[in-house]
């Protein structure tokens, strides 16, 4: 497994085409920010692609909607850490159910690779 330093914190290379982003503590993820890992994720890795993002900062509507609403992440596992970020990720999803995102919502890292496994 192989780890990258990006302005924002660390994105690991899980496989051909999979990968981790952990955010700094602190660091506020911006339409900027996703931007700089979606264009990382998409000379580093084989199209489509499933990412584990863990969900112990914050982000902006518009940097969810990027991350969402991307054509090339075929599978979008979320790890939650608090109450709030998890009803803020699902209000997102509800308000996009139409768009048919296969994102699912996860308390570990280990439910999310396992859930990943399945789906790849």
């Amino acid at each position: 497994m192989k780890s990258y330093n990006l302005s924002f914190g660390v994105i690991r290379v899980l496989g051909k085409n999979r990968a981790e982003v952990i955010v700094n503590e602190g660091v506020d993820m911006g339409v900027l920010q996703v931007k700089e890992y979606l264009n990382f994720l998409s000379t580093h890795l084989e199209l489509p692609f499933s990412v584990i993002v863990n969900r112990k900062y914050t982000d902006t509507f518009e940097a969810q909607k990027l991350i969402v609403n991307n054509d090339k992440i075929k599978n979008l596992a979320v790890i939650v850490s608090s109450s709030g970020g998890l009803l803020a990720s699902e209000t997102l999803l509800s308000l996009n159910e139409k768009s048919k995102w296969n994102t699912k919502f996860f308390r570990t890292r280990a439910d999310a690779i396992l859930w990943l496994d399945k789906n790849s």
